[in-house]
């Protein structure tokens, strides 16, 4: 599919969808958060991809934040379907079958930064800068970003940043547990592959077992310790289980196919 605002590639079943805003920084406007939820809906349809990798164009930012000119003379109304709308399709890429890393070069503020904690795992080149800076315009995040902060690093540093819009780079983003690895840029991509071709060799089912019972630890309503209980009795109906197994008695690498 071509989109407006978006660069996709396929090699080797791993997607890379590439914001391509670079005169603006890769800001998020409605219309590319719109292709990113068709992206992300069109990855979990394709048998072929087997993982997603997020990015943005050019050296300085992943997304630095949304396109502030849209929200000019929005209704309060208006406001909150935006925020729902955003929301709802971060939440299709944190409840996405298959893993999504957010491979973050640069700055990931505001959107930007609600984008990448939407995502599995992130992956910062050492330019990397996050943020939450919407009180500087009179706003709060929008897009789960109050929410999945939180969830990263606590309650505490959260809502100082939220509060103070302050920045942090890669290395304090890592310290805090926002990251998983601070890489040069050069090296960015192919820490992301190999993260991804790790995640391959195991079992696809078994993987969105994990992804679903750790999506449950913060469902509000959600009994994470059912859920868990639910995926794993889920497991021992798959080829995949019967695999795995098989594989390790026989003392073999195991070849899963995901059924």
């Amino acid at each position: 599919m071509n989109y407006e605002n978006l660069l996709t590639s396929t090699e080797n079943g791993i997607l890379t969808i590439t914001i391509n805003r670079p005169d603006k920084l890769n800001a998020l406007n409605k219309k590319t958060v719109t292709e990113i939820g068709v992206a992300i809906t069109s990855a979990k349809a394709d048998d072929a991809v087997k993982a997603v990798i997020i990015t943005g164009s050019g050296p300085k930012s992943f997304v630095a934040g949304a396109d502030i000119a849209e929200f000019v003379g929005l209704s309060v109304e208006e406001g909150k379907e935006l925020a729902q709308f955003g929301q709802a399709v971060f939440r299709s890429i944190e409840t996405c079958h298959k893993p999504v890393i957010a491979a973050v070069n640069g700055f990931a503020l505001g959107g930007g930064c609600e984008l990448s904690m939407a995502c599995h795992l992130r992956i910062a080149s050492d330019n990397a800068k996050f943020g939450q800076p919407e009180v500087n315009l009179g706003l709060i995040a929008g897009y789960g970003g109050t929410q999945r902060l939180i969830q990263y690093i606590g309650k505490t540093k959260a809502t100082e940043l939220h509060m103070t819009a302050d920045m942090i780079n890669a290395e304090q983003a890592l310290a805090l547990g926002l990251v998983n690895y601070v890489v040069s840029p050069e090296q960015l991509m192919p820490k992301c592959i190999e993260i991804i071709e790790k995640i391959k060799s195991k079992s696809p089912k078994a993987i969105t077992g994990v992804i679903n019972s750790v999506n449950a630890y913060f469902e509000n309503g959600t009994d994470g310790f059912n859920a868990e209980i639910n995926e794993f009795g889920k497991c021992f109906a798959t080829e995949d289980f019967k695999e795995g197994t098989s594989a390790f008695l026989e003392k073999r690498k195991a070849n899963f196919t995901g059924k």
